[in-house]
């Protein structure tokens, strides 16, 4: 089992002590002393002062945060907690991806999304009823600049002839790429193009709130576990190499005082046997000191015993 987290910034407005370099270089330096294997950012560009205001939170660009990341560790993988690949063109995406990898030594994983909020697509000038193909069309795109030289691509939204990007990424094939979301379409998309499947635990008000669907139980996580294995065979696709990440709410929060270590890791232990690989680890964001002592605790009762 491997350990990722998000940079904790859960609000607006943000703690301040989070988003200095510094900050950033204490928390990634301390993930990876405790044994965590994967840190990431979100991604909201242009995020609406009403969906802050209604629970929202900040965000920092998740790839050059991540370069601040990568130059303070030497194993933590680079796995943003997702990049909106509708957002961006996928040349740029591929450009962004493949000069990560390099400079890191081939710690990048590019974990994407179809995104879900209107007034964001809206600021950024693309189509939110077409980020499904958006998306498909970028997925194609991004792995055949990662893989191939003199690249032709005719799709309905990207059009480009006798394409070379170098550097390419040191990683090989290519970086492996993670596909976000609960949906059957998420999970179909990780059969066709993907290296692993990034679910979330999701009641069915924020289901509904972040049009996707409702995964409340081990029980529904096994089902859609399934269902991705039966979606790979049909694909030709080794099952067995497909990542999965999903959290861990037994024993509670990390960063509880009454956080039980020994529920949590019988938590873990059900949670593999349903197939899933990666765990995220939840952190406070009410300050960097929380944050870190979290990361110390958890690498003294969970990582060390895992």
């Amino acid at each position: 089992m491997y350990f990722t987290i998000t940079h904790p910034m859960h609000s607006h407005p943000y703690n301040p002590e989070l988003v200095s370099g510094e900050g950033i270089a204490k928390v990634a330096a301390a993930a990876e002393a405790a044994g965590i294997h994967g840190f990431g950012f979100t991604d909201h560009p242009a995020p609406s002062h009403r969906w802050l205001e209604a629970g929202g939170h900040d965000s920092l660009d998740p790839f050059v945060a991540l370069g601040f990341a990568a130059a303070s560790t030497t194993t933590l993988r680079l796995i943003p907690n997702i990049v909106v690949l509708p957002y961006r063109n996928p040349f740029v995406v591929a450009k962004s991806g493949a000069t990560l990898d390099l400079l890191s030594g081939g710690r990048f994983t590019l974990a994407v999304g179809v995104g879900y909020l209107k007034r964001e697509f809206a600021a950024l000038g693309v189509g939110y009823d077409e980020r499904a193909e958006l998306l498909e069309e970028a997925l194609q795109v991004i792995r055949a600049v990662w893989t191939t030289d003199d690249i032709t691509f005719e799709g309905k939204h990207f059009s480009a002839r006798g394409i070379t990007a170098h550097p390419r990424p040191v990683s090989r094939p290519h970086p492996p790429i993670w596909i976000g979301g609960n949906t059957t379409t998420a999970r179909q998309r990780v059969a066709q193009y993907g290296d692993g499947w990034c679910p979330f635990p999701a009641a069915p008000q924020l289901a509904q709130t972040a049009g996707t669907a409702v995964i409340d139980s081990t029980q529904r996580l096994s089902e859609c576990i399934d269902d991705l294995r039966r979606r790979c065979d049909a694909a030709g696709r080794d099952w067995s190499a497909i990542d999965i990440t999903f959290t861990n709410s037994e024993g509670g929060s990390p960063a509880s005082d009454d956080f039980n270590a020994d529920a949590y890791l019988d938590g873990l232990e059900k949670l593999a046997k349903l197939g899933v690989t990666w765990v995220g680890v939840g952190l406070p964001g009410d300050s960097l000191a929380h944050a870190l002592d979290t990361l110390e605790r958890f690498g003294t009762l969970v990582t060390a015993a895992a």
